[in-house]
């Protein structure tokens, strides 16, 4: 089977194989039998437009779907920018609000001037925001699907799947 990304732009069909558009490191294939593409690195699986040139993950929550422009994929569908907005306003306050708790408590119940733990509110503060920082970016990274995230986690499974 030849590959379309190594010539010249050419037309989405299911005789074709791609990269594929959610982890950007398997190549997504025709099922057989089916007018649908599965990736064999990641294994989503794709409904495929060939008159809009574009394909849609089928096997997730999120509905993304892209646009084959001849030699790469383009995103076809944006979110809601009401959906994004909230998603960042959560995350703010998931980050900040943990914090400025610890924070407020230490600020108001002060440890003792010059005991031996009076550096432990601000490592407390700081460990907490730092904990919730990390949360955060793993849910806008599952959220968004960032390609690395995405192949960077099928490569931990596969890897603890050999034990």
């Amino acid at each position: 089977m030849r590959s379309p990304e190594s010539s010249e732009n050419t037309q989405l069909s299911y005789q074709g194989t791609y990269t594929c558009p959610v982890c950007r490191h398997g190549q997504i294939t025709e099922l057989t039998l089916m007018d649908a593409f599965a990736c064999n690195f990641c294994r989503h699986i794709f409904t495929a437009n060939l008159e809009n040139q574009t394909v849609q993950v089928v096997d997730s929550s999120q509905p993304m779907s892209w646009r084959w422009m001849g030699r790469s994929w383009q995103v076809a569908y944006r979110d809601e920018l009401n959906l994004t907005l909230v998603i960042w306003l959560v995350g703010i306050t998931i980050a900040l609000m943990p914090p400025a708790l610890v924070w407020f408590s230490a600020y108001t119940f002060p440890p003792l001037p010059g005991s031996r733990w009076a550096w432990f509110p601000a490592v407390w503060v700081g460990c907490t925001l730092v904990i919730h920082l990390l949360l955060v970016a793993w849910l806008l990274a599952e959220h968004y699907q960032i390609p690395l995230y995405v192949s960077s986690k099928i490569r931990l499974r596969s890897l603890l799947n050999r034990r």
